[in-house]
């Protein structure tokens, strides 16, 4: 016994094959919906990967199983861990993935390709390489644009042609990917609702629960506190997820020891074979409890987290908020902190996993689903505003008070006249009464495959429930 761990030693690929049949057997959440295929008939591991999932369709016609995918360990390791990923310091709201295609430059960081080429919030995605973001219709098309949206190495270019609605005109801008060291809560501030200094309106935006976001949402919280804030809008329309821990910190440090003590953040249930004991880690299945101290991802472990101990949070929503960024609503909602949703209706993924490092490729399957401490999680179609047209399709559960507001690409982000943080302020004091014209996106109808096929997507990376793993012994 040398006390080290066995390095990893890479098989054939039918060795792959093999080992990713047994442990989708034994951890997938819906195991007994995966066709058996024989693990000698795919040359790759990643392809027969691809195939080792259900493929039912949800109560709204989509793909039950719409996370399931692999990337590069070293590549997932540096977002996660760092926030350094590979982009032009540039975030993309993907309002409609298929054709008639709407994506815009959502959020530009300062110092990258895209601002120094003049992006600004708002532009629209019109052309990649000279294929047509908006009706391309064929695979080689699909496979440029994806390229472009989420290139692979630092140092490559793509010719982008945006419209900007300010002037109505196209501006042609050639973006050059580098390594991007994000700031997953690029903005904190205060709003003084109709000009009234003392009645404080706290705002974040918090795009990222990766690692480095752990010591920013408490310095972030600090402020506000400091600011003596009364209420608080999360902005979180960007927030595909990530760590479960950091979301269960910032739900306790929105809440405070109130409502969160006693109660715990999330609990998770793994498939039949695994009723009370956790699969990866060997231990009994315990809740994610309300962390009430740092666990140590940037910040120092086991230091007392701030709180603002409100009662009510404002968050905003989009179709990219995702996983552990819904697990932060539902958590909250399932200790009687009133959750008022403005925006578009959430991705729907109350699912998680332990990523799966295996010869240099992380894979990712789901595992689990989690649930609130009043039991809820059945959220696969999202969260929706009470006054959306998808709130009479979803469990009444997922129906959240609040506005559908469509995405405002004409302001900055934290400014009180943006459409959701102004219909944010209207609810403040006028509630369900002041919300505009329903104009948020609801659950996307059930696509052909052939359509399907034509989506372009995010890095997936950016759509993750997480736990950790215990380290290695």
């Amino acid at each position: 016994m040398t006390g080290q761990r066995y390095p990893d030693v890479k098989g054939s690929t039918l060795d792959e094959n093999f080992w990713l049949r047994s442990w989708t057997n034994d951890l997938y959440l819906w195991y007994d919906e995966v066709q058996d295929v024989d693990p000698g008939t795919y040359a790759s591991a990643t392809d027969y990967f691809a195939v080792l999932k259900t493929t039912a369709l949800d109560a709204l016609g989509n793909p039950k199983d719409k996370f399931h995918f692999t990337e590069p360990t070293a590549q997932y390791e540096q977002f996660s861990q760092s926030g350094v990923d590979i982009g032009y310091g540039l975030t993309f709201a993907f309002v409609s993935a298929t054709p008639p295609r709407q994506i815009y430059a959502a959020y530009v960081w300062p110092g990258y390709s895209a601002a120094s080429g003049g992006v600004l919030r708002g532009w629209q995605v019109m052309q990649i390489d000279g294929v047509d973001m908006v009706n391309a219709d064929d695979a080689a098309s699909l496979n440029t644009l994806n390229a472009g949206l989420s290139p692979s190495s630092a140092g490559e270019s793509h010719k982008f042609v945006f419209l900007d609605p300010a002037t109505n005109t196209q501006q042609t801008v050639t973006l050059q990917a580098a390594q991007v060291n994000e700031t997953p809560v690029p903005v904190v501030t205060t709003i003084a609702p109709n000009g009234v200094p003392n009645e404080l309106v706290g705002y974040i935006l918090f795009n990222d629960v990766i690692a480095t976001s752990e010591q920013e949402l408490i310095n972030a919280v600090n402020q506000l506190k400091s600011a003596n804030v009364n209420d608080l809008i999360l902005d979180l329309r960007y927030n595909g997820g990530g760590f479960l821990d950091i979301a269960s910190e910032l739900a306790y440090m929105i809440a405070g020891p109130g409502p969160t003590s006693g109660a715990y953040f999330d609990r998770v249930t793994f498939n039949a074979k695994h009723p009370t004991t956790d699969p990866v880690t060997g231990q009994s299945i315990v809740p994610t409890p309300f962390h009430t101290t740092t666990q140590g991802f940037s910040a120092t472990s086991g230091a007392a987290l701030p709180y603002l101990g409100l009662g009510r949070v404002f968050v905003l929503t989009g179709t990219d908020t995702c996983s552990a960024s819904e697990a932060i609503m539902n958590g909250l909602a399932g200790v009687g902190v009133q959750v008022i949703q403005i925006g578009s209706t959430t991705c729907g993924k109350p699912y998680g996993f332990y990523p799966q490092d295996n010869c240099g490729t992380t894979y990712f399957s789901i595992e689990f689903q989690g649930d609130n401490f009043a039991g809820f999680g059945n959220y696969p179609d999202g969260f929706t505003p009470q006054n959306s047209a998808a709130a009479a399709k979803l469990d009444p559960k997922a129906v959240l008070p609040g506005c559908s507001v469509a995405d405002d690409f004409a302001h900055a982000l934290g400014d009180a006249s943006e459409g959701r943080v102004a219909a944010a302020l209207g609810y403040l004091s006028g509630g369900n009464a002041s919300c505009p014209a329903p104009s948020g996106i609801g659950p996307q109808p059930a696509v052909r495959s052939f359509e399907r096929s034509l989506a372009v997507h995010r890095a997936p990376w950016h759509m993750m429930r997480i736990l950790r793993r215990p380290p290695a012994r």
